[in-house]
Order: C-alpha cells, then structure tokens, then sequence
C-alpha cells in the first residue's frame, strides 16, 4: 500500500478536526453543569450537535459528489472554526448549544475527508487506508483531551481558542495544498436535495448489498457513542474525577488506538481475516464494559480502558472498509453521507439516554447497556460469512 501527498493531507484536516474536538471535551459537561444543566441537559447539548450532523451529512457527501470535495471541506471547516470561537467567549448555556448546532449544521468535515480517501484509495486497500486514517483521530484523542483537561483546570476557554487555532491551520492546508478530486463534468447533472433525505437512507439500508454492513456500523456506533459521550459525567459521578484525570484516560486511549490503526491493522489485515478481526475486537469491548462494571478504582479503570480501546480500534476501519466495498466509486458520497448519518442518529440517542441513565442512583446500567447492543452487533457479525 502506498501513499500519496494527498492521503496525507486528509489525515492532517482528520486529525485537526478529533484534535480541536477533544480539547474541550473533558470540561464541555463540566462547563455546562456551571451555567445549570443537569445531566440530562448536557446529554441533550452533546445531541444537538449529531441531530443537525444527521440531517446535513448526506446532503455535504452528495454535494461534494457533484461540485468538487475542496470546496465542501473548506466550507465545513470555517463553521467548525466559528463553533469554536463561540464556545470560547461562551459566558450561558445558550451559547453552548449554539456552538454545537453550528458545528453540527455545517461541519461535516469527516463526510467528504472520508469520500476523498475512498476517491484516491484502491478497492482492496480501502480498510488500510480508513485504519492509517483512524491514527489522526488516535493521534487527536491521545493528545486533546490531556491537554484540554490540564488547561480546563485553570481556564475553559484557553482550550476553546486552541481549537479554533487548529482549525484555521487546517483549512489553510487544505485552501493550498489540496487538489480536487471530482470530475467537473459532475456539476451539469441534476441535483435533487431534500432536508433530510429519507428516500436515499432507505433505499441503502434495504439494500442487500450494503444493508447488513450498514446495520453492524449502526450498532457498534451507538454502542460507542453511549459510553463515550456519558464518560465523564459517569467519571466524576462513580469516582469524582477531575478534568485531567479524564483527559488522562482518553489519552491511553488514543495511544491504544494510533498503535492499532497507525501500525498493526494493516499487518493484522495481511494475516487474519478482516471479519474474525472485527469479532475479536467486539468481544475485547464486552470484556472490558464487564470488567468496568466490577472496579471500584479509577486507577483500575485506565488499564480496562485501554482493552476497550484496543476492540474500538479494532473495529472502525474494518466496518468503514465494508461499507465503501459495498458500492461502486461514484456512489463513495452518497453511502458515507447515509453512514455518518446514520453515525449521527446514534450520537443523538447515545448522549440522551447515557444522561438519562446517569440521572439515576446506578450509573453502572450506562455500562450494562452499553454491552447489550455491543453484544447485538457482535451476534450480526457472526451470523455473517465474509472471505476477507
């Protein structure tokens, strides 16, 4: 597998965009508790950003389909920019949520960066490519929230502005460094686009061909976005934790996951079979989600952590391989919109129910459920024979 200028590139705006996020995620919900939210509340601020990605995702990858990657990426990048900017001068929890909806509305940066690595990538190394691809996000994980949370101790919107740094660096990369991919003979066809596309979801997810892996990355999306976007109030609520102390822990994460995807996934793929790689890592999550269930020390929980993150990193670009396998090369934009769709849809129920749960005397159900629908995906892996 070799790659080009331009793979490279992709990863940078990649891990800019994990990088800016996870600077302030480990003091967003704290942030929030201090302008009144309750859990509940601050599960439904962390929605609102994937409510509005669900409805613009499909619409970015199809128009990034037709009028050219770069200028989507560019557009998408200055809303992350102006998102963040907001939340640094933040002072109510208003301007949180507007901050999330902006973001929300017109980032959908991973669409079209994932569409143009599928565009430049050959079939059978698209799964290479997506676990090279997840190392900026390992990268971003490993470094963002460690700082974020450090700074968030003595200011929360240091780490606001950082971010928004970030992005600016990001878009000057791909204002001037970027070629487009897209043939410009694209732009004569007629485009339908509808608020929230329906008739495309369905017609993908009653597809034979792509349904089934569409179905498993629902699962496991959820699955993750219930446990991750609940960890930190479900940090300080079983432990107390503090800021750095969950920065601490998304950073042995991170390196878990940049170790996998950045270095063994594509030798792994080379000896094992992509399918009973993506059931190992499934069985490491249920494993350690149980493990967690049964510590009663937060310094136990960062050796657990790490074997949960071995199974996520495991997982992600294998599932994102299936799926862009799935269709041909000019349908890359329309299936990733329908995938981050459908990636959004379970951050939006991730957050409301991890904060209603955590609303409750038994944080431990977060986690008990978590392994349930873990468990759903793994079964649909299972039943499924694939050769690669």
């Amino acid at each position: 597998m070799k790659l080009t200028k331009q793979h490279y590139i992709i990863f940078l705006i990649l891990l800019t965009e994990v990088l800016g996020f996870t600077l302030v995620l480990p003091f967003l919900p704290f942030l929030a508790q201090e302008f009144g939210a309750s859990a509940f509340l601050v599960g439904l601020l962390l929605t609102s950003f994937s409510l509005f990605q669900f409805i613009s995702a499909p619409i970015a990858g199809t128009l990034s389909d037709k009028y050219g990657r770069k200028p989507l990426l560019i557009i998408s990048q200055v809303a992350t920019l102006i998102s963040f900017v907001i939340l640094g001068f933040a002072n109510s929890l208003w301007m949180l949520f507007a901050s999330r909806i902006i973001d929300g509305l017109f980032g959908s940066n991973s669409t079209i960066a994932k569409a143009y690595l599928s565009d430049i990538t050959s079939q059978k190394d698209k799964s290479k490519v997506f676990a090279v691809s997840g190392a900026a996000y390992a990268i971003g994980i490993m470094i963002g929230p460690l700082l974020g949370g450090t700074i968030a101790q003595t200011s929360y919107a240091i780490p606001s502005f950082i971010a928004a740094g970030v992005t600016l660096f990001s878009i000057l990369f791909t204002l001037f460094a970027l070629p487009e991919t897209i043939n410009k003979e694209n732009e004569k066809k007629a485009l339908k686009i509808k608020l929230l596309d329906m008739e495309r979801i369905k017609y993908y997810l009653t597809n034979n061909k792509v349904n089934q892996q569409l179905f498993e990355y629902f699962f496991y999306v959820l699955a993750m976005a219930l446990f991750t976007s609940s960890y930190a109030l479900f940090a300080k609520i079983k432990y107390d934790a503090n800021t750095q102390q969950i920065g601490l822990v998304m950073t042995a994460i991170g390196a878990t996951n940049l170790l996998f995807r950045g270095f063994l996934i594509p030798k792994l793929i080379d000896h094992f079979k992509e399918r009973d790689l993506e059931r190992f890592g499934l069985a490491l999550m249920i494993v350690s989600l149980s493990a967690m269930i049964l510590s009663r020390s937060y310094d136990h929980l960062i050796p657990i952590t790490v074997l949960f993150a071995v199974g996520t990193g495991l997982n992600y670009p294998l599932m994102m391989g299936d799926i862009t396998r799935s269709v041909n090369n000019k349908e890359q934009g329309a299936i990733l919109g329908v995938a981050n769709s459908l990636d959004s849809f379970a951050h939006i129920a991730g957050p409301l129910v991890g904060g209603a749960l955590l609303s409750t005397a038994y944080p431990n159900s977060l986690l008990g459920l978590t392994i349930i629908i873990t468990a759903i995906c793994l079964w649909m892996v299972m039943k499924e024979k694939k050769k690669y």
